[in-house]
């Protein structure tokens, strides 16, 4: 099994937390997505990122690697084993994908100069998300699963960016600790985002 990943892409670094978390043996390519290789190219010409393959099977969307992963490799489970429990899971990832992860690339992609409303837009959005960061000791759980991981890249890039929600909301920032104290958290970190933050201590 291999991932071939960009260093610093928030959708590969969630599906590289999922193999970490579930201990998965498989190999990590990273690449310069302006530049990809063409062993890449051949298996995946979208060029979206990240790509998983494994035997015959070439899979490219992230969140589709992070469910493959959990049914190939199901202990631990990161999804709840009930049908509407794991239907409510996928509602609230596509929420964060569509409300929370465009504002994020926008900001990576415009430049401090031209990315203060998106800024101020996904702190806010992030900020109004208190009392659900707060209810449970993860997002919307009492365990530990596929939504964290979609959230955590992310919340990890956050400072980088100038944005802090820590100070505003005590219940986010706990939240955060908690995954970043994850071992496989620190595991899955290429060496670029190991800049973009420090780990708790």
């Amino acid at each position: 099994m291999t991932l071939f990943s960009p260093p610093d892409c928030p959708m590969s670094h969630a599906v590289r937390f999922v193999l970490h978390e579930k201990a998965i043996v498989s190999e990590v390519e990273f690449y310069d997505p302006n530049n990809p290789p063409e062993e890449l190219l051949e298996l995946n010409p979208t060029g979206v990122s990240p790509t998983l393959v494994e035997r015959d099977l070439v899979l490219y969307d992230s969140r589709i690697i992070m469910e493959y992963l959990d049914e190939r490799f199901p202990h631990p489970p990161l999804h709840q084993m009930d049908p509407v429990s794991r239907a409510n899971a996928r509602m609230i990832i596509k929420r964060i994908d569509q409300d929370w992860y465009p504002l994020l690339t926008e900001i990576i992609e415009t430049g401090d100069k031209k990315s203060g409303k998106a800024k101020k837009q996904l702190r806010d959005n992030l900020i109004a998300a208190t009392p659900v960061f707060a209810d449970r000791p993860f997002f919307m759980s009492e365990e530990f699963s596929l939504i964290d991981c979609a959230i955590a890249p992310l919340m990890w890039r956050l400072p980088s960016l100038g944005i802090d929600v820590a100070t505003a909301s005590q219940a986010i920032g706990n939240y955060a600790q908690r995954i970043f104290n994850r071992p496989a958290f620190k595991s899955s970190l290429s060496d670029a985002e190991k800049e973009l933050a420090e780990l708790p201590k």
